[in-house]
């Protein structure tokens, strides 16, 4: 069975429990900018998990984030769908905040959030 870079990294972070230099310096060697525009929204609790969708704020609007799909459009338009790695900064900021345990949880659908916005 082939191990993905981002399977890897995932891992390591897992078995951490935190952002370490070296996890950090896997993901930006993966993912370049992509992977610290990640680590920043993690490091800012951008990161939502709500009853029925995990969000990623991002500068300009939220992102839905589901099954590993992204509905922004670099992940649309610019990644290859058959590549595990290629992933957009908002897909990799989930896996981050998820295997280190610092998504921000929020007990309320996001339909109803999104109603506000």
């Amino acid at each position: 069975m082939v191990v993905t870079a981002v399977e890897e990294w995932v891992a390591d972070l897992e078995a951490a429990g935190e952002l370490t230099p070296d996890a950090v310096s896997a993901i930006v060697d993966v993912h370049d900018d992509r992977g610290h525009q990640a680590i920043e929204a993690v490091g800012e609790s951008r990161v939502k998990q709500y009853r029925d969708f995990t969000v990623v704020v991002g500068h300009d609007d939220e992102y839905i984030v589901e099954d590993g799909g992204c509905t922004c459009a670099d992940s649309e338009y610019n990644l290859d769908p058959e590549d595990p790695d290629q992933l957009c900064w908002h897909a990799i900021a989930v896996r981050i905040a998820e295997a280190i345990d610092a998504v921000d949880d929020h007990d309320m659908w996001y339909s109803e959030v999104r109603e506000f916005l």
